[in-house]
């Protein structure tokens, strides 16, 4: 019995929301490692992309809700989504013609669009506060639980009960259909080979006959969706704070190097490395070796490697390692 309670709590504490977590960082370094491989340039202002999207959603959750329009057991912003989405297409379409499109046309080196990616960064920052401001937004509603802890603890009869949000569990579904559908899309369909095609070798993918401006535009579109998806994923799960999504950009970047950076298979992979990476260092592990091990010899500490407060620092440490030492990746990216 003590085993199966440290397995419930392996799973509360590092399983669960890792599989959650690791979602979300994998949706959002898709859409970066899909930046980079077509468009060939690091999109820094990609983390509050995900915040302008998630701002939106929430404003037509809320809007939903004021004419008792609900989910039912489901978040309400799965229906705002699709209209976020739409927004921020919108928003990243607009400034890839206003601003990207001409360094793009004077062949500017990938450094420049880098910075001017910086610069993109701090506007929509500030944007996204002027819209919905700097305090902390909690959006979530319908069932709390897919899986009650009351009711598994009753059933199995476990000192340690097993919980499932229901906001857990919307991620990792709805990540998986996400990964399917666009790896279908890359596979399967014209665009998407024209987008391999333009990624591999943009002089011959020209030649070919493939039409430039349509690739950069699908690009964004997804990026744009990816973006919306991963934000409102988050905000789900945690909260809406403007800073926490700039502060998201890290394990990103981090989750998409670590598999490969152009690679998106690397970049689902990545994701799910840097989550458990987080947890697993940053989790206090006593409820768990308190099944395992007699109480008198684990002591009073909270056998916690670091605090969650330098949570950010894993993935920093990873993302240095592996630049050192294996800078294209897991799956050899670019």
């Amino acid at each position: 019995m003590d085993f199966l309670n440290a397995l419930v709590a392996f799973s509360n504490f590092i399983l669960i929301p890792g599989l959650a977590y690791g979602s979300q960082l994998a949706l959002g370094a898709l859409g970066v490692t899909l930046i980079f491989g077509v468009l060939r340039f690091s999109n820094f202002a990609h983390g509050d992309t995900m915040a302008f999207g998630t701002a939106f959603v929430i404003l037509f959750t809320w809007w939903f809700q004021s004419m008792g329009i609900t989910g039912g057991p489901l978040p309400t912003a799965l229906l705002a989504l699709p209209f976020g989405i739409a927004v921020t297409i919108a928003m990243v379409l607009g400034t890839d013609r206003v601003v990207y499109r001409f360094y793009r046309r004077q062949r500017a080196k990938p450094i420049i669009l880098v910075i001017v990616s910086a610069g993109v960064m701090f506007v929509m920052n500030g944007l996204v506060r002027m819209i919905i401001g700097t305090s902390e937004k909690n959006f979530t509603d319908g069932s709390r639980f897919l899986l009650d802890p009351k009711t598994f603890r009753d059933t199995t009869g476990l000192a340690e009960p097993l919980a499932i949000k229901t906001t857990q569990a919307v991620s990792v579904v709805v990540a998986v259909v996400c990964v399917a559908l666009l790896f279908w899309f890359l596979q399967k369909t014209r665009t998407g080979k024209s987008m391999r095609a333009y990624s591999d070798n943009e002089d011959l993918a020209l030649l070919s006959g493939i039409n430039p401006d349509r690739v950069v535009m699908v690009t964004w579109m997804i990026a744009g969706t990816l973006a919306c998806i991963a934000g409102t994923l988050y905000g789900l799960d945690k909260s809406f704070r403007v800073f926490v999504y700039f502060g998201l950009l890290l394990p990103i970047f981090a989750a998409a190097i670590v598999g490969g950076l152009g690679s998106p298979l690397g970049a689902i992979v990545g994701g799910y490395v840097i989550a458990f990476s987080e947890l697993i260092v940053t989790s206090a592990w006593r409820k768990i070796l308190g099944y395992l091990a007699p109480p008198d010899w684990l002591g009073p500490g909270l056998y916690q490697a670091l605090s969650t407060d330098y949570k950010v620092a894993v993935s920093f440490v990873i993302l240095i390692v592996v630049l050192l030492f294996r800078p294209q990746g897991i799956f050899g990216g670019k």
